[in-house]
């Protein structure tokens, strides 16, 4: 009996899905409505608080809708130098998500597809990292940033997090499932494991790649503590920190506040709407896309 690998496609995954939606009961779509309408209500409100004025914000009972006071979002990005805030957040971003997608990809393969001594304790290692919560490393990492002369630098909010146990484990779990009969068809044929990781296991990861790209740099987008710490400047800070002016000694300028959230989290919306499809794609390549 042939013991041929067979591909499992990521699009007849998506079409069985899709299927099995239109057999749901009305009282799912009712809970799934509710959920839906429980989770923007929050965006929304922020929404309403920036079209507001500062009387108005604190009237009660509150204000459900609008009046449209569009002044107030002039207001916030003349507040603070937006622009350079952008750019630093996409640099910062843009090099933390490829460099995890190189180590990821890396760590996940070995774990994944190679043998080696004390594999399964250097993995449990990785996972054990999960459960250390990160403030209470924030006194060392900044002795650490300090004696290497890091802080109020870009290094400091990138290198740092260079590595994902996420990213990590999802390309195990990805490259756990691939045939291995593959690898050695290719060593067969004078491959190098290295040549097979690039040009054979790579493409075939790419949903689970762009789920960690995904994850990374939303999450790099939305770093706050960090950075708030680590940096002084605002030649080197990013978006988060920035919302940091309007909260003064006076008290907080809830809607200049709103309406620099409005404009900065708008970004990342639209590309998790726009990327959703990949997102639930590399979902399911952590259950194996590809099954011998």
């Amino acid at each position: 009996m042939s013991s041929e690998p067979t591909v499992t496609t990521q699009p007849r995954r998506m079409a069985a899905l899709h299927r099995r939606r239109h057999h749901w009961p009305w009282w799912h779509w009712f809970v799934g409505a509710i959920l839906v309408l429980l989770f923007l209500f929050p965006f929304y409100w922020v929404i309403v608080t920036s079209l507001n004025s500062p009387n108005q914000v604190l009237q009660f009972p509150p204000l459900f809708l609008p009046h449209w006071q569009w002044i107030n979002y002039v207001q916030a990005w003349t507040a603070a130098p937006w622009l350079r805030y952008f750019a630093n957040t996409l640099f910062i971003a843009g090099l933390t998500t490829l460099l995890v997608l190189v180590t990821s990809l890396l760590a996940g393969f070995a774990f994944g597809m190679m043998e080696f001594p004390g594999k399964q304790i250097l993995f449990a290692g990785f996972l054990a990292i999960m459960m250390i919560p990160t403030t209470v490393l924030l006194i060392p990492d900044y002795i650490l940033l300090r004696d290497i002369h890091w802080l109020n630098t870009y290094w400091a909010q990138i290198v740092p997090f260079g590595a994902s146990v996420f990213g990590i484990f999802l390309l195990r779990q990805f490259f756990l499932s691939f045939p291995r009969e593959l690898m050695e068809a290719a060593a067969l044929d004078g491959a190098s494991q290295g040549r097979f990781l690039w040009q054979i296991a790579m493409p075939m990861a790419k949903p689970a790649l762009i789920t960690i790209a995904l994850y990374v740099f939303i999450g790099s987008w939305n770093a706050f503590l960090w950075p708030y710490i680590m940096t002084s400047s605002p030649s080197v800070q990013p978006i988060e920190v920035g919302l940091a002016t309007f909260l003064g000694t006076n008290g907080t300028d809830w809607t200049g506040l709103s309406a620099a959230v409005v404009f900065t989290t708008l970004p990342v919306m639209i590309l998790f709407l726009v990327a959703q499809r990949q997102f639930l794609a590399g979902a399911y390549a952590a259950t194996g896309s590809v099954k011998g």
